[in-house]
């Protein structure tokens, strides 16, 4: 009996831990690859050192490069899970800036108010969680549909292009100001927040990162009133940028609708 309780309590671990474990990111072993060379990234769905299990093609809305031969679709074969993984391969063109982005397809999710509460809290969406507080809603069950949108920046040889501010019109994007590989350590990174095409003001965005196999501790700061947001890049690493909009739904199968997005780069 007590053997089983005990594989009961570390699957019911498991399970709240997954559900906490909401970020989607595509992330490359380098950002700075050669011309017409292969590339390989994993699509981390757990967080940015591990995936907690793969995403299948099936799911995918788009997925698209933008280089020197401008927005390219790419083959869902190219998406290809393995293990907890999935991994997404290209070839280069000729040297640039370089833009790949995948969209998946919403879906729905269920969940008791505690862990619904727990996620909102770990996963970076403080506003819902206020209004809940507010309006007396801590102990509602939720049910959420949610779509996840991701994107990463890399460079191709030396030439830096203007492939970086290409908007894929996915509902929810993070898209630079500037170039990244234009960037130094210690300067600010700005980048602007859409939804559904549109800036997004007072949203909470957060950045972190590796810097070799340590973490950049997180830092959240606010979109402005023309949905941008400033990072400082205070050390080398690969970084991410990301923020997760949420909105009540009224009259729907849900109670929630979120859009995420995220955004990886490196700085040298």
């Amino acid at each position: 009996m007590r053997k089983h309780l005990g594989l009961a309590a570390l699957l019911l671990l498991a399970t709240s831990s997954l559900l906490l474990a909401h970020d989607l990111f595509l992330k490359l072993e380098n950002y700075f690859v050669p011309p017409r060379t292969p590339v390989r990234m994993a699509v981390l769905n757990g967080s940015f050192t591990a995936s907690e299990g793969p995403v299948t093609p099936d799911r995918l809305r788009d997925l698209s490069v933008v280089g020197s031969a401008g927005r390219v679709a790419l083959s869902h074969e190219a998406w290809r899970p393995q293990g907890d993984t999935t991994w997404l391969t290209l070839t280069t063109g000729a040297a640039g800036t370089y833009v790949v982005g995948a969209s998946l397809l919403p879906r729905e999710i269920a969940l008791a108010a505690k862990d619904f509460n727990a996620y909102l809290e770990e996963d970076g969406i403080p506003d819902v969680l206020a209004a809940r507080t507010r309006d007396g809603e801590l102990t509602k069950n939720a049910r959420e549909r949610y779509q996840k949108h991701v994107k990463a920046i890399f460079q191709v040889g030396d030439l830096r292009t203007r492939a970086f501010e290409t908007v894929l019109g996915y509902p929810a994007e993070i898209v630079p100001l500037t170039n990244p590989y234009f960037a130094i350590v210690g300067d600010t990174l700005a980048v602007r927040c859409l939804l559904d095409g549109r800036p997004v003001a007072q949203q909470l965005v957060i950045a972190g990162g590796l810097r070799d196999a340590t973490p950049i501790p997180e830092v959240r700061v606010r979109s402005d009133t023309q949905g941008v947001a400033r990072v400082v890049l205070r050390t080398p690493g690969k970084w991410y940028v990301k923020f997760i909009r949420m909105t009540p739904v009224q009259g729907d199968s849900v109670n929630y609708e979120s859009k995420w997005a995220t955004l990886t780069f490196q700085v040298r």
